[in-house]
Parts: structure tokens; sequence; C-alpha cells
């Protein structure tokens, strides 16, 4: 296993290239299965998970050809299965978008129970329903769902989600775009990454209209031919630089960028004191004073992103004055918080609101990555942090962060990946 090594305390100075977004690519390359043709798709992050997306496509009968580190070219004209690999699948959350796609495409699918990382109960309640509501008879058991649809082809659909869901929200679409008739998705959510998808199934051949507001009409097509399309850039890799640079001091500009993507990232931490400058694909961020406090509640976009709470209460941990953080999204997503406790925040949870004490400086200690963002906020603590941190269970963070510790490194950060069986002795004395 490899764990980071962080020697804190340095602002960070330079310029970061974002990669794409993580949360749009899980989701476009089961969508690839929908395609009979070849798909290009560029702009592809280097994450496990994609390489877990690669790899259950093509295990499938997919050919993946890669064009280069970041453009891949799909084929889904040789499926001999509609049953994924249990133990491919459940490693990873969006596994579930699988079903939608092959469910769309063939009329049948058999996923794994997904997994990914563990903050709460996630239940695919919606995703069924809808599914359910296209005419698909929808089974669990033995840790897989199955599903298939009557006469091999789903049926348009009003659907109306009882919850705001982006995973439900793409899987449906996938499942519709196909489908004979009109669908409609209403309370949809409308994150940027659900706007990529639809523009990618449009880029293909589908009709869809609305992705982006909380009504998404569907009109069902025969087929999907291939065609060419490059993934947005990802938000929350880009708030989580960010993030670092307010804990830590310093400025960079963030590359490859939307900034309208960043507008509720950017908002909050100029409210703590972080200085944003808006250009047209970058954004430029410093901070040379102090961090004030802040308020924080995590909603669905264009709110303030569940997927940031970690990264923005790491950085409260150093603001002056009470910050209040409400998580509103998931249960249970404050697991980290005794991690940072270790290094000396001061943080006391009740429920689903974290109540931030800022304290002067953090200390460098042993933590450890519970999911992908708190993963995240570690390194970003660590940074900040007097003294040396050893961070563990760092393949959470490699689930969604492209080169995180060469792109840290470019910025003046002293970090670096180890396999922890080496120099265990000398960096216990280090910390010590």
């Amino acid at each position: 296993m490899t764990k980071y090594i962080v020697q804190g305390g340095k602002p960070l100075f330079g310029e970061v290239e974002i990669s794409g977004a993580k949360n749009a690519a899980v989701a476009i390359i089961p969508a690839a299965l929908l395609v009979d043709g070849v798909c290009r798709i560029e702009n592809i992050p280097q994450i496990s998970d994609v390489t877990l997306c690669l790899r259950i496509l093509e295990e499938l009968g997919a050919n993946i050809r890669p064009v280069n580190r970041h453009t891949v070219e799909i084929d889904c004209r040789h499926i001999h299965s509609t049953r994924t690999s249990y133990e491919l699948a459940r490693r990873i959350r969006a596994s579930y978008y699988l079903i939608g796609a092959l469910l769309g495409r063939f009329g049948q699918a058999e996923v794994a129970m997904p997994g990914g990382c563990n903050f709460g109960v996630r239940p695919i309640d919606q995703h069924v329903k809808g599914f359910a509501t296209l005419g698909a008879k929808v089974v669990v058991e033995g840790g897989f769902i199955r599903a298939s649809a009557e006469g091999r082809r789903l049926r348009g659909a009003n659907i109306y989600l009882d919850v705001v869901s982006v995973g439900a929200t793409m899987n449906i679409m996938m499942a519709a775009v196909m489908a004979e008739g009109n669908t409609v998705i209403e309370n949809a959510a409308k994150e940027p990454h659900i706007v990529d998808l639809a523009n990618f199934l449009n880029s293909m051949g589908a009709n869809i209209r609305g992705a982006g507001t909380d009504t998404i009409k569907i009109r069902g097509v025969d087929s999907l031919s291939g065609g060419s399309y490059a993934i947005i850039p990802d938000q929350i890799e880009a708030g989580t630089y960010m993030a670092a640079v307010a804990a830590t001091g310093g400025q960079v500009l963030v590359k490859n960028i939307i900034p309208k993507h960043m507008d509720c990232i950017t908002a909050k931490l100029q409210e703590c004191g972080v200085e944003v400058e808006e250009h047209e694909d970058t954004l430029l961020v410093r901070r040379t004073g102090k961090l004030r406090r802040a308020n924080v509640k995590t909603l669905p976009y264009p709110g303030f992103p569940t997927d940031m709470q970690p990264q923005i209460t790491a950085v409260l941990c150093l603001a002056e004055g009470t910050s209040l953080v409400t998580e509103s999204v998931w249960s249970n997503r404050y697991q980290y918080v005794d991690e940072l406790k270790r290094m000396g925040a001061n943080i006391q949870v009740d429920d689903k609101t974290a109540v931030v004490e800022g304290v002067d400086h953090l200390t460098g200690a042993p933590i450890q990555a519970c999911d992908l963002r708190a993963g995240a906020a570690m390194v970003i603590a660590a940074l900040a942090a007097q003294g040396c941190s050893e961070i563990s269970r760092v393949q959470y963070i490699e689930r969604g962060y492209e080169d995180i510790v060469d792109k840290l490194r470019a910025l003046g950060a002293d970090i670096r990946s180890v396999e922890e069986p080496e120099e265990t002795d000398e960096l216990k004395a280090q910390i010590s």
C-alpha cells in the first residue's frame, strides 16, 4: 500500500492544470455502451475509477484503444455480455450507470451492487423507480441488480424524482435515450456533469433537451452512432486546489476550468478572505492575510457541492472565529473529523452540523483518508500543518485526483508518495 509523506507549512505558488471531470467521465464511459459505432472521448482523467470503468467495458466485449494519455476510442459494436464482473463493479460507485446504459441498448442488464466510498447510505431506489416507470423489471438478488425490459425496448414515460439525485438523473437519461416515445424527468438534478452527459449523448445522435434545468425531455431514437467528444474540466479538483491555496497561503493560477462552474466555491472562499480573479478559462487564487470564519451548507447545484465539504472544513479549521458546516446531501460524511482532530483541529459534530473553532495552526500527524474527498481534505490539512504528516489509505484519493502528488510538488509542496513498508522507522521518528 502507498502513503503520502507531507512536510507542511509551505505556501503554494505556480500554475496547475485541471484534468477532465471524474463525475462526468465515470458516466460518459458507460454511456459509450449505447453507441453503435466508435466513440472518441478526450480529456479523460487518469484516475483509478476511470481505469475500472474501461476494464469493465472491455470485459463486456468493447474494444478499447488508447490514443494518448487522455484520449481513448471505445467501440461497443461487439458487446457479448450484459453481465458485469462482480469483482470489478463492486469496487466503484459509478458501476450503477452500467444498468441504464445496458438496459437502454440491449433491454437487459446484470450489474453487481456498487461500491466506492462509504460515507453513509446511498440508496438507488430512485434509479429503480425510473427504470420501472420506463417498463423494466428490476430485482436485486445474489449481490446483483438484474433489470430487463419487455420486448427488449423500454417505453418513454413521465418520471418525477422524489429527491434530487444526480446518479438517478443520469442513469434514467441513459436508459431513456432509445426508449419508444418521449420521456420527461422532473425534479432532475442540474450539476455540470449531467449537462456534459447530455451533450455527449446528443453528439452521438440522442435527442435530449433541458439538461441543467429541473425538467429534462428526451425523445427516443432508434440508435446512436459514433463521434468525438471532450469531457469538461473537473469542478471539484479545481475547488480542491483553490482550497489548498486558501489553507497554505500563496498564489496559484488554476487552468483549464469553466469559471461559471466554480461560482459556488469561489464565493465561499472569497467570504473567507481569499482573493479570486476570474479569466476566460482560469482563476487566479491568492491568500496573503488571515482566513475569516464562514458558514457553509451543502446543496444540490448551483449550491455549494457536498464533494467540497471536507476540503472547506479543513480550510475553516485555520480561520479566525467559529464556522458552521451543514451537510444536507449525505448522512455520515464527517468520519474524517477525528483525523483533523489528531492534527489539533477543534471540531464538534452534532448530527449534520460541524462546529469548527478556528485554531492558530495544525500539527503534522499520522492520518488516513476515509473516502475520496475526505482524503483530499487530509492532503490540504497536511500541506498547511506545521511538521510532517503521513497519509495512509491514499487509494481513495487516487480514485478521483490525477497526479495529485506531482501537481502539488510543481506548486512547491513538500509531498512524496512512498510504499508503506519503506522507511517506516525513520518516518515515525520524524513525527514523534
